[in-house]
């Protein structure tokens, strides 16, 4: 028996669980103190009205010998890939049903693709990252090159024509940075994906957030993406669905055998999402749905116009916030130091920008997924230590 020697290069710990745990070790010392939490992008309003309706008659139909059902489809029910499939048609994007994959979430698919690849694949990742997309490349032992991020570009890299590649990560809205690009710089990514013959692993678990009419949601809405690129979505922050897991990763059929081989994969290492939550995400592209996670991600929103608001006063940079859940701070220094500052001094938790990669140093990611009242709160003891 050989273990599998890749994970000996991993960090020795996920970044979020190490955020955790330092958060535990300070409120064990301090069980006064009232800890805001700021740091894993975790959503706090309840489940849509129309989702739980759903959810409620989807299980008294498993109550019913007449309408009870066992194992669904592997792809996911017609219904809800209908509905996703109307949700992108009305901005334009034209899919077939069976391009659409319901999944358990966004995390799940960003790891689980890279079955269909093989492991000598060499994989391009913007930096700062979400850490599982190097964690999962690394696991494999895959050789991973890094795109630069700064604030010079607003953290929004563009290909570089000398870099060889073959799997290519994006994500926009950007986790951690909450930068979106643009129609112009998506465009050149796909352009550069054709050219090389890459693919574009492209995560739109924040599109939801989009509120400018002029800012893509999809990398479909792009010419010629249709050739390069897999789309992953999720469900978790667009309604609430962190705990209730459900998500969707669409592979055109014109970029040949990745749409047969993932159906391959999936009906032999995953059994679907259960029906009442399928339903639950169904109810989510309703009218009625829209419009109530609609009035959620304004809530989030209005938390980080309250964030973007004190950081502007005190005149520190910043990006994200109006098309995305995160703002990312410029902490002018150690972030690790800067985190223990704010849980020592002000007993509020956000992200290290170390953790997502070398170009996060110096920035801070802080979340508007709490309450209103506790980010109001928390802004105002930040304010007093800075």
């Amino acid at each position: 028996m050989k273990l599998n020697a890749h994970y000996d290069n991993l960090k020795e710990s996920y970044l979020f669980a190490t955020v955790a745990n330092k958060t535990a070790v300070y409120t064990k010392e301090h069980p006064d103190k009232k800890i805001i939490r700021m740091g894993i992008g975790d959503v706090t309003r309840p489940l849509p009205y129309a989702v739980v309706e759903a959810g409620v008659k989807a299980a008294r139909e498993l109550g019913d010998a007449a309408t009870f059902r066992g194992y669904g489809p592997y792809e996911g029910y017609e219904f809800l890939r209908q509905a996703i499939a109307d949700y992108y048609g009305a901005r334009g994007v034209k899919l077939g049903l069976d391009e659409i994959f319901v999944s358990e979430g966004a995390k799940s698919d960003v790891g689980g693709i890279l079955d269909i690849f093989d492991k000598d694949n060499t994989v391009l990742l913007p930096d700062p990252v979400y850490p599982v997309y190097v964690d999962s490349n690394v696991m494999d032992g895959r050789k991973i090159v890094f795109t630069h991020g700064d604030r010079e570009n607003g953290f929004l890299p563009l290909p570089d024509e000398k870099v060889e590649c073959d799997l290519i990560y994006l994500c926009s809205p950007n986790n951690p940075t909450g930068a979106v690009y643009d129609k112009a710089g998506l465009k050149t990514w796909v352009n550069y994906a054709n050219k090389i013959g890459a693919v574009i692993l492209f995560d739109a678990a924040y599109e939801f957030f989009i509120s400018d009419p002029d800012l893509p949601h999809s990398i479909y809405e792009i010419e010629g993406a249709d050739t390069c690129a897999i789309e992953m979505c999720s469900l978790s922050k667009t309604a609430g669905f962190t705990g209730t897991r459900c998500g969707y990763m669409i592979i055109p059929k014109k970029l040949g055998k990745c749409n047969a081989m993932w159906l391959r994969r999936q009906s032999t290492k995953f059994n679907g999402v259960s029906y009442v939550v399928q339903r639950m995400a169904e109810a989510v592209f309703s009218a009625q749905g829209v419009a109530e996670c609609a009035e959620n991600v304004a809530y989030y929103k209005r938390n980080t116009a309250v964030m973007a608001e004190t950081f502007s006063k005190l005149g520190m940079w910043f990006t994200g916030g109006v098309n995305s859940p995160y703002i990312w701070l410029s902490c002018g220094g150690d972030s690790w130091k800067f985190f223990d500052k704010l849980l020592s001094e002000a007993n509020v938790v956000g992200t290290p920008g170390a953790g997502f990669g070398a170009c996060g140093e110096g920035y801070f990611r802080l979340t508007g997924f709490g309450k209103y009242e506790d980010t109001v709160e928390a802004m105002a003891r930040i304010a007093k230590i800075l």
